[in-house]
């Protein structure tokens, strides 16, 4: 006979009825290690978490290699199980329920692990294909056999090991619950729970984990800015920062500041390219130990160019860098060539950190830094007599485009107040460049928009594009130069719910007809994306240099100058001067 007891609504519920001896439980009989293993996840969790794994496998920006794609597919999955679980209690909320929902029977689970292998199977198998299309798209090599088997294991590697935090951190919000609902009703309790929980998780990562690690990436970057490439030496020419007479000391320019100032085309060069007498260009570089504030390091880069004669110069130009301090160098490079040396450039470090770290959490930073330096040097260029003034020209690229617009209010400011500006890589903070592609005209894509009849600022891929629209340009050019298959220009915290026109719209010509946009997952792609956008070659992704002569050759026509000479240049550039 079954006893009963009752409950605390007065209900006659029966009491739990112990096994037969020699019997093992019906549930742990019947499901053994799979059953137990079944109860730690949700099921319906599951099911999304299945779904966001396949939509991860769809083509993104660029190639992939097997780490990154399973860390995309792992995290894709991780989020997915996350929103499933969350709609299950949305549900089981909304309904009221107070006890448990019933375990789903094991014909479902069996069910779902069928549809999960045999579906994953061949959405793998279809990223596969993609991957090959890409690559081939791309020139780039196609990955082994093997490389899709670690995929698989770094998916699954990733998944267990973002589960486990989360369950621990809902085992945290549960016992935290449990606790309050001595004191409050159970509801109250759950959501009190939840939201000291997630203030906690925020506290900490904003205030350990993001400020120790950022502590420790700067002492890292630091210590790397302190390091001098091999083929970096001290300039012997008073005409280069950091070489006798200098303001600025060769030791405190940086990596990356040592690099600029070592590199470049030299006299000989010059002439010998031109067939004419040339002049030694000039370089004057700013690193973040050559004086205390951005303030004070711009206006020494002015002071360095005043000291060897730079603003007597034909082309002064200012380069705005990455965080640490880069310069694409076939941009200045193309420069000196064009102008057989009768140029300056001024340009100077704000950050210690790499430019996909710099694009996170410097922005400010690189900001303030492209308004002084800019303001620096124009301010003692507008105090020159109009004839004796030089050409004054602005350039970026990545976080150096975003630095280089700082100074100017709109692209007509730019045209007014410089003789070009080049930026290479936009990055979605750039704000004339976004308000730009947003007011462009009906019709034309975001990949390459045209606006206002392309009088002042025209967007190219390549050299082809310098010519849309076909319609007169003015003298004072702008030109952004941006790839279809770029995700730092692409990328946004607006992938995350929102579908962008570059997706809406026929994909670029390095773009896979078969990418789409999924919640989450696209930003996750795009995101990873990032991390590797200058492992391709050039013309794809974040990798700018054969269109950066073209660019300049049409922003500044320099007498004399050819379409001959710029494929003549052209393999004499480089993004790094090597």
């Amino acid at each position: 006979m079954v006893q009963q007891s009752v409950d605390t609504h007065g209900s006659a519920v029966p009491e739990s009825i112990p096994a037969p001896v020699g019997k093992k439980p019906p549930s742990t009989a019947r499901g053994g290690r799979l059953h137990r293993w079944a109860r730690r996840y949700a099921f319906g969790g599951l099911i999304v978490a299945l779904i966001f794994l396949w939509l991860s496998a769809t083509p993104s920006l660029l190639p992939r290699d097997p780490l990154f794609q399973g860390l995309v597919s792992g995290a894709s999955a991780a989020i997915g199980y996350s929103i499933g679980v969350f709609l299950t209690w949305l549900a089981r909320f909304l309904v009221s329920r107070d006890e448990p929902w019933p375990r789903p029977p094991r014909w479902a689970w069996l069910t779902l692990g069928v549809v999960a292998v045999a579906g994953t199977a061949i959405m793998f198998s279809l990223f596969a294909l993609w991957q090959n299309d890409v690559r081939d798209l791309m020139g780039v090599e196609r990955l082994a056999w093997t490389s899709y088997v670690l995929v698989v294991l770094f998916t699954v590697l990733v998944f267990l090991v973002l589960m486990s935090l989360g369950q621990l951190w809902g085992t945290g919000v549960k016992r935290l619950s449990r606790w309050l609902s001595r004191y409050i009703p159970p509801r109250i309790s759950g959501a009190i729970g939840a939201a000291v929980a997630i203030t906690l998780t925020v506290l900490v990562l904003n205030g350990v984990v993001a400020e120790k690690g950022m502590s420790a990436l700067n002492a890292s970057f630091a210590a790397a800015n302190n390091e001098t490439k091999a083929d970096s030496v001290p300039p012997t020419s008073p005409l280069r920062s950091g070489g006798p007479g200098s303001l600025v000391t060769w030791d405190s320019l940086g990596r990356e500041g040592r690099v600029i100032i070592s590199k470049g085309p030299t006299k000989a060069d010059l002439e010998q390219f031109n067939g004419a007498p040339a002049l030694d260009p000039i370089r004057t570089y700013a690193g973040l130990d050559s004086a205390d504030s951005l303030k004070d390091r711009a206006d020494l880069v002015a002071r360095e160019l005043e000291r060897t004669g730079g603003f007597q110069r034909k082309v002064v130009a200012v380069g705005a860098t990455t965080g640490s301090g880069w310069i694409n160098k076939a941009t200045i490079d193309s420069l000196e060539y064009m102008y057989n040396g009768d140029t300056a450039l001024a340009s100077m470090q704000y950050s210690y950190l790499p430019s996909w770290i710099s694009f996170l959490v410097d922005k400010e930073r690189a900001r303030q830094a492209g308004l002084a330096l800019f303001e620096a040097v124009s301010t003692r260029i507008q105090a020159m007599p109009e004839a004796e003034r030089p050409k004054l020209v602005v350039f970026g690229e990545s976080l150096g485009s975003f630095g280089g617009e700082a100074a100017f209010g709109t692209i007509p400011d730019i045209a007014a107040r410089t003789d070009g500006a080049l930026f290479s890589g936009p990055t979605f903070n750039n704000s004339l460049w976004r308000d730009t592609t947003n007011q462009r005209e009906p019709g034309t894509p975001e990949i390459l928009p045209i606006f206002e009849d392309g009088a002042i600022v025209r967007f190219a891929a390549d050299q082809a594009d310098l010519a849309r629209p076909d319609s007169p340009w003015g003298k004072d050019r702008v030109v952004y130069l941006q790839h279809a298959s770029d995700p730092i220009t692409w990328w946004s915290p607006r992938l995350l719910l929102n579908k962008p026109d570059w997706l809406k719209e026929p994909p670029g010509p390095d773009v896979l007809d078969a990418m789409q946009w999924a919640p989450f997952v696209t930003f996750l792609q795009v995101s990873a994306d990032m991390a590797v956008s200058t492992n391709v070659p050039d013309g794809h992704g974040h990798d700018y240099m054969s269109a950066i002569p073209y660019s300049w050759t049409q922003i500044l026509q320099p007498p004399g100058w050819t379409d001959a000479k710029t494929e003549k240049l052209l393999p004499l550039l480089s993004r790094d001067g090597n």
